[in-house]
């Protein structure tokens, strides 16, 4: 966050204030789940990470045992990605709207695991 308030106090761009927004509502909702573990002792299963621990735990033993597989996994939830943004541009899928958006936004949360699993298990 700090490397993004040098990045928007010297010259703000588009990307950065988008990714700064972004990094913002991740870390109140990491707050809020936080918050509420500590209070009740559950969760609140809003946050990504929280939400999807058992793709988690999944991802990352794939992830572990075969790059290649973990790799052709992260590629097809990309290509979904791609699939359902193209959707909702389509006018012959109006009758699926609910549906295609409620899909983009699990497979956009998957994409984000993905990249989670990728980022704590650097060498």
């Amino acid at each position: 966050m700090k490397v993004l308030d040098a990045l928007l106090d010297k010259k703000p761009t588009e990307k950065a204030v988008k990714d700064l927004a972004e990094l913002r509502i991740r870390n109140l909702l990491c707050f809020r789940e936080l918050q509420s573990f500590n209070d009740t002792g559950k969760w609140l299963q809003k946050h990504p990470l929280i939400m999807h621990r058992s793709v988690y735990s999944r991802l990352e033993e794939i992830f572990i045992l075969n790059h290649t597989k973990f790799m052709d996994e992260y590629k097809l939830c990309c290509a979904n990605i791609a699939r359902y943004e193209s959707y909702l541009r389509s006018d012959k899928r109006i009758d699926r709207l609910d549906t295609d958006k409620a899909l983009l936004q699990k497979h956009t949360e998957t994409k984000a695991v993905f990249e989670s699993v990728i980022e704590n298990n650097k060498l």
